[in-house]
């Protein structure tokens, strides 16, 4: 009886052993349908390019860049001091300054009615984006929208109605323009090649994906080796493929069989 319950243990054990490391069969199971991975990629890439290229509408940009000087640092009882680290500290942090007041909404009605766009100003925030140039004192206005003629004439406008902003709201502080904004015809976004990519990759992982699954749920016998690694039950015999073998012990039955599937 303990044997009986002995062998019962290991044949379960061995069983759970087989569904936890035998990644072979897992492998071949989808190595067989790799056509089907590359199918469904190439599909699900060829609908991205289509939404990148056809749904998405196209955005182009366009920036200034604007030297930010603060007089009140360089000039002090009419003596010229020359640039110190802390002066470009100083700029540095008037950049963050100077972009808070850019976004502000008086600031975007004037930017609006001078560029004479259809935009709210809201929106214009959402299209505006101030960054330092490679950390200097130097402030790059970005504008992105669907069209690169109006992003150039409202980067341009903000070149001309931030400094007279700044000059009414602090005392001592200038903008001078280093680059005026020219039409790039360029767009930015959307990527068509990222979304290529994007959706082969999708279309590869998620098919992949479900084949693991189905192969850890396939309980098919497939051979005899299936047998051996799972069970502890020796191979009595094998029951040979006679419709299908192609040597000339089999051949007189596979033909025979032919010959009855041909009469019936």
């Amino acid at each position: 009886m303990e044997k009986k319950q002995q062998n019962r243990g290991n044949r379960e054990k061995s069983t759970e052993e087989y569904y936890v490391v035998d990644l072979l069969l897992v492998f071949k199971f989808v190595w067989k349908r790799a056509w089907l991975v590359l199918l469904v990629g190439i599909l699900i890439a060829t609908g991205c390019y289509g939404y990148a290229t056809y749904g998405i509408t196209p955005t182009y940009s366009a920036h200034v860049k604007l030297y930010v000087n603060n007089s009140s640092i360089s000039s002090v009882a009419d003596a010229a001091f020359s640039i110190s680290s802390s002066q470009l500290t100083a700029a540095q942090g008037l950049v963050r300054t100077y972009s808070e007041i850019l976004n502000s909404r008086s600031t975007l009605e004037m930017v609006r009615e001078e560029s004479g766009v259809n935009r709210t100003w809201s929106e214009l925030s959402g299209m505006i984006t101030c960054t330092s140039a490679n950390n200097t004192e130097i402030m790059r206005v970005t504008v992105t929208c669907d069209d690169p003629y109006e992003a150039s004439n409202i980067a341009n406008t903000i070149a001309e109605v931030l400094p007279q902003r700044i000059d009414q709201i602090i005392d001592g502080a200038t903008m001078e323009i280093v680059d005026s904004a020219v039409p790039n015809t360029r767009k930015v976004a959307p990527s068509v090649s990222k979304y290529t990519a994007l959706g082969l990759l999708i279309g590869v992982v998620l098919t992949v994906g479900v084949l693991v699954v189905l192969a850890l749920l396939d309980d098919t016998i497939h051979d005899e080796e299936y047998i051996l690694r799972t069970y502890d039950y020796p191979i009595l015999g094998k029951v040979p493929d006679l419709m299908n073998a192609g040597g000339k012990s089999y051949g007189y039955y596979a033909s025979k069989g032919n010959g009855s599937e041909r009469a019936g």
